[in-house]
């Protein structure tokens, strides 16, 4: 199983929210760059970044910046997200070295543009961020709710070609309460995606839960506040996760 990294950026800072709360923001540490540098010192494989900024529909250009100066700096491929709503947007992300970008609030509200924009850039480009709270979809930075469900979603983005997602538990996510293991696989089960499982992980028992259903096709995780709250280090989780 594969570990990722989490750095959530807001106003050029890493930070960490609960639920996904703009009122809940904990600021970690105020150089990303060195949060990076020590995430691939530790043994990561790829890193997971996102604009919060972006995704609440606030740009802030100190976030992409610091983007820039991330990928320029470490020597890991980058995964990131937040606010990416056009195609000009995604063009932006990969002409600065993003690896594969994460798609959300246009996968759910915009299936035609979303369609187009996969067919333009393919699906190892292309997730889809799949959030979700009691199984219905969020978008907008989680402050809007779509009309399609979280199982209705992934169903509808295997079928147009994709090939993964990532499925976040909004109710868990920096709340250190455990993922939604159950939610996840059926995800994973019910499509046929390879699953990106985020929100929740506090300890190292929760990844050996989540390595037991990766015959799902939960193959990867992302962790965020568990690494920033020395709940475990890095390290210890690419141990588990062999």
């Amino acid at each position: 199983m594969l570990i990722i990294p989490a750095i959530d950026l807001r106003d050029g800072c890493c930070v960490r929210l609960a639920q996904g709360r703009k009122d809940a923001t904990k600021i970690y540490n105020a150089d990303p760059v060195e949060v990076a540098l020590s995430f691939e010192d530790d043994g990561a494989e790829l890193l997971h970044v996102v604009d919060l900024d972006g995704a609440f529909s606030e740009p802030n250009s100190r976030n992409r910046k610091v983007l820039q100066k991330i990928i320029d700096t470490v020597g890991i491929p980058v995964q990131f997200g937040g606010g990416l709503r056009t195609t000009e947007d995604v063009f932006e992300a990969i002409d600065i070295g993003v690896h594969r970008v994460v798609i959300g609030t246009i996968a759910a509200e915009s299936p035609q543009t979303f369609a187009e924009m996969l067919a333009k850039f393919g699906s190892k480009i292309i997730v889809v961020g799949i959030d979700a709270v009691r199984g219905h979809t969020a978008t907008r930075g989680w402050e809007a709710e779509a009309e399609i469900d979280a199982l209705t979603l992934a169903r509808r983005v295997a079928a147009i070609g994709v090939e993964r997602v990532v499925y976040t538990d909004i109710q868990r996510d920096g709340m250190l309460t455990g993922p939604n293991i159950e939610q996840t696989s059926l995800i994973a089960r019910e499509t046929g995606l390879r699953v990106t499982a985020s929100g929740g992980v506090s300890s190292i028992d929760d990844l050996l839960k989540l390595k037991a259903v990766s015959e799902s096709g939960v193959d990867s995780v992302i962790i965020g506040k568990a690494l920033y709250e020395r709940r475990f280090t890095l390290r210890a989780a690419l141990e588990a996760s062999e």
